[in-house]
């Protein structure tokens, strides 16, 4: 069922044709719109738990990111009765995640090194949120005790553990030391588009903000051991430029993304 929409953006999107996009584990439904002769948008919508505040979260990282980095272009964003809206422009390409048998696995992978590079390299200085680990941290804290983890999405390697067990491993496993960039903080294929063989933008900025630059390293070798299969890893560090990869750290934030 399409969402029912504020008239201020249905006028927006009027004349479009609707498409949901499934790939993701986002609580906000997104879909992609189109009609002869204009641009593709994206909407996202979003009515989950207001402590969470996804879409407006993003909308921050996006205005802050606008000219800093090829991303989606900020159309709208509206709250209206308990639900967000936020309307983007589409980005020229496809995601790295649809590309299998197009483009070889190493090149790919070598591409989400590259593009990474990029992200980490933005001066951070400004950036709305805060992403340190003491932050993610209480963020888990607070989604353990709502009760909004699904147990049952956890990687196949803690499946069957309870979301309290994994929080005790969290505070117990702590790094001892905290790395600080502008990370995108969900970087994995499907939000890495391609055109022409090359990056032409970085979609999905909901949990954006300065943090430790492990974090989407530790899910860029995630989402490569998933979408591309073992092996690939060292084309993804020699493209970002990381000789000696921290793998305690790899596994931590790996860990982390469970409460997400």
């Amino acid at each position: 069922m399409l969402p029912v929409l504020p008239d201020s953006l249905a006028a927006l999107v009027a004349g479009y044709a609707w498409r949901p996009i499934a790939i993701g584990a986002s609580s906000a439904r997104t879909f992609r719109l189109e009609r002869p002769g204009g641009p593709t948008l994206f909407l996202k919508t979003d009515g989950s738990d207001p402590g969470k505040r996804l879409l407006s979260e993003e909308k921050a990282v996006l205005d802050w990111l606008q000219g800093r980095l090829p991303v989606p272009q900020l159309l709208a964003f509206l709250e209206a009765e308990g639900h967000a809206y936020l309307l983007t422009s589409g980005l020229p390409g496809r995601d790295a995640a649809s590309l299998e048998g197009a483009i070889a696995p190493g090149r790919l992978a070598s591409l989400l090194g590259q593009g990474l590079r990029a992200i980490h390299s933005l001066p951070s200085q400004g950036c709305p949120l805060d992403r340190s680990l003491d932050v993610e941290i209480a963020i888990a804290r607070r989604n353990v005790a709502q009760g909004w983890i699904d147990e049952g999405d956890f990687d196949l390697q803690r499946q069957g553990r309870k979301a309290t067990d994994l929080l005790d491993e969290l505070l117990s496993t702590h790094p001892s030391r905290e790395g600080v960039a502008f990370t995108h903080g969900d970087y994995c294929l499907p939000n890495v588009i391609i055109s022409r063989g090359a990056i032409s933008g970085f979609v999905d900025w909901s949990r954006g903000g300065v943090g430790d630059p492990y974090r989407d390293i530790a899910l860029a070798i995630r989402s490569i051991g998933r979408n591309l299969g073992r092996g690939f890893e060292q084309d993804f560090f020699d493209a970002y430029g990381l000789a000696s990869p921290d793998w305690d750290r790899i596994s931590y934030f790996m860990l982390l993304d469970e409460f997400f």
